[in-house]
C-alpha cells in the first residue's frame, strides 16, 4: 500500500504542484487542506501516514497545529515544508512532535526522497537546518557516554544516546525532542537495542546496564 500524504499550504498553486510531485513518486494524497483548522479536521477524518505542512498561513498557523495534528492522528509523522529557516521555527517544530523541517528550496526531487525517508522511521532535514542543529550541539558541548564498553560495542551511537536517555527516565516523547528525531524512530532504536542486548523490555536493558557498571 502505497503511504498517504496530507499536504497543507495556503497557496493553492503549491497544493497542486506537491500532490502532482507525490503521486509521480508513489505516494497517495489522503486529502489537501489551506490551513491548520482545515488540516486537523482533515486529519482526524483521513488519517493519514504523513502529513506535509507549511508554517506560515492564514488563521491557525503550522506551528500552532502542529500538536493538534499529532493528537489527531496519532500514527500519522508530521513534516514541515516551510520557506522559514529561522532557528525559532525549526526547534519550536521539533519540540511539537515533527519528524522533518524542510525547506521549500529543496529541489522537488529531494522533497519526495526525504518523505519516503520519513516513512521509513527516518528524520528529514534539509542541508542547512542539519548544519544548523549541529552547530548547536557543537556549541552546547559533548555528552560523556555512561555506558560501559561490553554494551556500547554492541549498539550504535545512537542506541546508546537512546539508553542512557532510558536510564534518565525520559519518556518517547521526551527522547525524541531532545535528539531531534520522531517518536516512531526512538521506537525503532529502543527495539533494536533491546534485540541487541538480549532482553525483552527497557526496564530489562537498564538492569542490564545497571550490572554492567557496577
Amino acid at each position: 500500500m502505497p503511504d498517504r500524504v496530507l499536504v497543507v499550504d495556503d497557496h493553492p498553486l503549491t497544493r497542486d504542484a506537491l500532490s502532482a510531485l507525490l503521486r509521480a513518486h508513489g505516494f497517495e494524497v489522503a486529502g489537501v487542506a489551506a490551513d491548520g483548522e482545515e488540516a486537523i479536521a482533515a486529519a482526524t477524518a483521513t488519517q493519514p501516514d504523513l502529513v506535509l505542512l507549511d508554517l506560515s498561513m492564514p488563521g491557525l498557523d503550522g506551528l500552532s497545529a502542529l500538536p493538534r495534528l499529532r493528537e489527531a492522528a496519532p500514527e500519522c509523522e508530521v513534516v514541515v515544508l516551510t520557506a522559514s529557516g529561522t532557528e525559532e521555527n525549526l526547534l519550536a517544530a521539533i519540540r511539537g512532535g515533527a519528524a522533518g523541517y524542510l525547506l521549500k528550496t529543496e529541489p522537488p526531487e529531494r522533497i519526495a526522497s526525504f518523505l519516503a525517508g520519513v516513512a521509513r522511521g527516518e528524520a528529514a532535514l534539509s542541508g542547512p537546518i542539519a548544519r544548523r542543529l549541529l552547530d548547536q550541539v557543537r556549541s552546547g558541548g559533548g555528552r560523556g557516554s555512561g555506558v560501559p564498553d561490553r554494551i556500547a560495542s554492541l549498539l550504535s551511537a545512537r542506541e546508546v544516546e537512546v539508553l542512557l536517555l532510558l536510564d534518565e527516565h525520559h519518556g518517547t516523547d521526551e527522547i525524541a525532542q531532545r535528539l531531534f528525531i520522531s517518536e516512531h524512530t526512538v521506537r525503532s532504536h529502543v527495539k533494536s537495542l533491546l534485540r541487541k542486548l538480549g532482553v525483552s523490555s527497557r526496564r530489562e536493558a537498564l538492569e542490564q546496564l545497571t550490572l554492567a557498571r557496577a
